[in-house]
């Protein structure tokens, strides 16, 4: 049976119930951040604890969980539920209080995690996937990881309708990012992806990709670029905790480059591979 965790124990999934009246329901209240597991062990689950106590600094809810502990929890989970390559999933409310907009006062954060497996090294999506164009409907401070997502559900929606894999959202013309990933295309063997700001979310995939790149040798530019030009690229790429590196073959009905798998996309993605089984043997 499924184990999950909730505010501090461990119990079976069918067991685990939280407040109607918790704000993570009543408003969107909350934040949250996925790890990738692979070999049994987490992968950069340190770098996703940095971005959420980021992000639970950012709309004011106390961060009472140390990193060490939540790391213990998230690979307990793991090992507990025999997650050999999958993902873990973790959430804070600001917790249980009569609806109201503001702030409650000594309100106790509510907390949970759980894991599923997902391949993610044999992804059956690893030879290219398509992406759909729509519209970015979302707030001013995507940097911030929010459990508000009505307006990716929205796209994310829209793709899957479309029978495409993954949203492109673009804004004034300019590419944002994807749906629940962050996109990149390349020309003449130069990487190029939007800049952080508030307008998309420091994807930790993304560090690790730039980082990835750099040690490659591959060229990296951080400037925005429509969707002609993504349309129009060599390669078009997207890269997300839950899908590590995958190329773009098709944007709407538009083939990206010759519609194949392009070389600077599957070396990235050798290359992330390579670095996740080394620090998860």
């Amino acid at each position: 049976m499924p184990v999950c965790w909730l505010n501090g124990s461990f119990v079976a999934e069918q067991d685990a119930h939280v407040s109607i009246f918790d704000r993570g329901l009543l408003f969107g209240d909350g934040v949250y951040e996925v790890a990738a597991v692979m070999n049994g062990r987490l992968l950069d689950a340190d770098r996703h604890l940095v971005r959420l106590a980021r992000s639970l600094a950012a709309i004011g809810i106390p961060n009472t969980q140390p990193a060490a502990e939540w790391l213990g929890v998230m690979q307990q989970l793991a090992t507990d539920n025999g997650i050999n390559e999958g993902l873990v999933y973790l959430q804070v409310t600001r917790g249980v209080a009569e609806r109201d907009f503001p702030f409650p006062v000594n309100a106790t954060p509510t907390m949970f995690a759980y894991a599923r497996p997902k391949l993610l090294e044999h992804d059956p999506n690893a030879n290219g996937v398509r992406l759909l164009t729509v519209p970015d409907m979302r707030w001013t401070r995507c940097d911030i990881k929010s459990t508000s997502m009505l307006a990716q559900v929205l796209a994310k929606q829209s793709a899957r309708a479309a029978g495409a894999f993954e949203a492109m959202m673009h804004e004034d013309g300019l590419v944002t990012e994807g749906g629940s990933s962050n996109l990149w295309i390349v020309n003449d063997g130069v990487l190029q992806t939007r800049p952080l700001s508030s307008d998309i979310l420091a994807g930790i995939t993304r560090d690790v990709v730039l980082e990835l790149a750099h040690a490659a040798g591959v060229p990296v530019r951080e400037r925005a670029f429509t969707v002609a030009q993504a349309k129009g690229a060599r390669e078009c790429l997207m890269s997300s905790a839950t899908s590590f590196l995958l190329p773009v073959t098709k944007i709407d009905h538009d083939l990206v480059g010759d519609g194949e798998p392009g070389p600077v996309a599957q070396r990235l993605r050798a290359a992330y591979l390579e670095r996740a089984r080394a620090l998860t043997r």
